[in-house]
């Protein structure tokens, strides 16, 4: 069903984003349910009214490789009455005692899918966002023939919801049809749910329904012999220490490139930044992995480091953009809720700011270099035939690699003070992330000792991210207040100077647990240093004064 309760409407009031309540019954025979509804006008203190029957048809959409499904979505386009409509409606319900999705939806001209590729409504956007160059294609046909009831108060003319009786055929595209079945589906038109749930219950138990086990979109699947592929997994990514170093970027890269496949779909959509979050960290490991094992990889991946340098750009821009109005939430909830409205004008513009960051991504990851460049990527660890290039061992390498990456944090983090400039911290910020990439890259190897210095190092980088992240979002808003955009009232700007004195606050808060950390991580250094040297061959150990 396709009203759902609404959560937000864009401007234009055909657009809808909100949530689609309803309780999904399976039904092998509707003519009881209809004699039973015209027996049942007023039932517990709700009406029953019947409405006209609507015919309607639908087609389901995806990429050939699944990116829809994979940001978590099922894309339909309706056509009922001579309107057509394009809805994303969320896979994953957030009840378990009822179906609870989000949707979005926005009217179309035409129910060709051509028509949402250029629309640049709420649907529209995020399907050309996640698509990419990828073309849609139809997965099935639905035609249903739906009555309908109004459900409402006996003392209110307001609707609370509707019953439909809904009969369904499944066919392929174009083709013959595959399955058939009838369902009783009762929906909310509001927030007020204990009366439907009521309903639901009686018509449960006097008509012996059971709830439906699947819905429409993985009934149609089933029915034409689809089932959505996951993102993309290559062969084992597993290490051990028998194997050639050259082995060990491989191996690594096939855990990361499956990551990337894994959250792409998500960081393009844009409904959970955590998406892009995770995309940007299989990003940076792909590049680290390249970067450190350089004489270990062929050649030609090498090549691909500067695209993947401004990819990893443009996410960062997109990424920062998430983080500052999370931040922002974050702070106006610190507010009285009379001063909250101060914020607004701000987070106009850093959304508008996130919508031209976004848009920058998306234009980045569809340019046909990176297109080129991951598909290589793709198919050099997709292959299981690699030439040697060298034969030397993980373990007589690895130590050296790791003992390297340490001194570079040791050299830095010594000469830190208190005085020191926002530029040196982060320096070492960078130091440290590359010694844990590198590290986790062998960690399975070497054990416990390695699992511990990893979680010291990433507490201490999380700190220091606090300090450069905080300091980051204050330099904004300073740079904002002395050149402030058209529209930033008076107390918008007085609230930006709070919220700057918050950020500097948590810096200073950071900083101040840094040592603390950094003594963690000498600690753990010293049994990881023991187990490298335990582990590596003979005549291999360094000398170096690491401490």
């Amino acid at each position: 069903m396709s009203s759902g309760t609404p959560a937000t409407h864009a401007t234009d009031p055909g657009h809808k984003d909100g949530r689609e309540v309803e309780w999904q019954l399976a039904c092998t025979d509707l003519g009881p349910v209809r004699r039973w509804l015209s027996n049942h006008v007023r039932i517990g203190g709700l009406i029953l009214e019947p409405r006209s029957t609507q015919q309607i048809f639908d087609t389901y959409f995806d990429t050939e490789d699944w990116r829809i499904h994979r940001a978590g979505y099922a894309l339909r386009i309706r056509s009922e009455s001579g309107k057509s409509e394009a809805s994303l409606k969320s896979l994953h319900s957030a009840s378990e005692e009822f179906a609870d999705r989000r949707e979005l939806s926005e009217p179309l001209n035409t129910s060709e899918s051509v028509a949402i590729c250029r629309s640049g409504g709420p649907v529209g956007a995020r399907v050309h966002a996640v698509s990419g160059a990828h073309p849609l294609q139809p997965l099935f046909e639905v035609r249903t023939s739906r009555q309908r009831f109004a459900i409402r108060t006996e003392d209110e003319h307001r609707q609370l919801g509707e019953i439909a009786l809904d009969d369904t055929v499944i066919s392929r595209p174009h083709g013959e049809p595959r399955a058939s079945l009838q369902r009783v589906e009762v929906e909310a038109l509001g927030d007020v749910r204990e009366p439907l749930q009521a309903l639901v219950k009686t018509l449960r138990s006097d008509l012996a329904l059971e709830a439906a086990a699947d819905t429409k979109f993985s009934t149609g699947l089933k029915s034409v012999g689809l089932a959505p592929a996951p993102a993309p997994q290559f062969a084992s990514a597993s290490l051990s220490p028998g194997m050639r170093i050259d082995e060990v970027p491989i191996a690594n890269l096939r855990r990361h490139v499956s990551a990337w496949h894994q959250y792409e779909p998500g960081a393009r959509l844009g409904d959970d930044p955590e998406n892009l979050h995770d995309l940007r960290i299989a990003g940076r490991k792909v590049d680290a992995t390249l970067r450190e094992f350089r004489h270990y990889v062929p050649p030609a991946l090498l090549r691909i480091r500067p695209t993947l340098k401004a990819t990893l750009r443009a996410l960062g821009e997109a990424r920062d953009l998430d983080v500052a109005l999370s931040e922002l939430e974050s702070f106006e909830h610190e507010l009285p809720e009379a001063e909250r409205a101060g914020l607004e004008p701000l987070r106009r513009h850093l959304t508008l700011e996130r919508a031209h960051a976004r848009a920058r991504m998306i234009a980045q990851l569809d340019s046909p270099h990176v297109v080129k460049d991951l598909e290589a990527l793709t198919t050099a660890v997709t292959s299981t035939a690699h030439k040697a290039l060298s034969d030397e061992s993980v373990l007589a390498v690895a130590p050296g690699l790791i003992r390297a990456r340490y001194r570079k944090v040791r050299k830095g983090a010594d000469r830190l003070t208190s005085q020191s400039s926002m530029e040196a911290f982060h320096a070492v910020r960078g130091r440290v992330k590359k010694l844990r990439y590198v590290l986790e890259s062998v960690a399975v190897i070497y054990g416990k000792p390695a699992d511990e210095m990893l979680r010291a190092l990433r507490r201490w980088q999380e700190r220091l991210g606090l300090q450069q992240d905080a300091h980051v979002a204050s330099q904004r808003l300073q740079a904002l207040a002395a050149d402030p955009p058209p529209g930033l009232p008076p107390e918008t700007l007085f609230l930006m100077g709070r919220l700057a004195e918050h950020y500097s606050a948590t810096a200073n808060r950071a900083r101040k647990s840094l040592g603390k950390a950094r003594r963690k991580v000498r600690r753990r250094w010293k049994a990881l240093k023991s187990r490298l040297e335990e582990l590596e061959p003979p005549g291999d150990t360094s000398t170096s004064a690491d401490d």
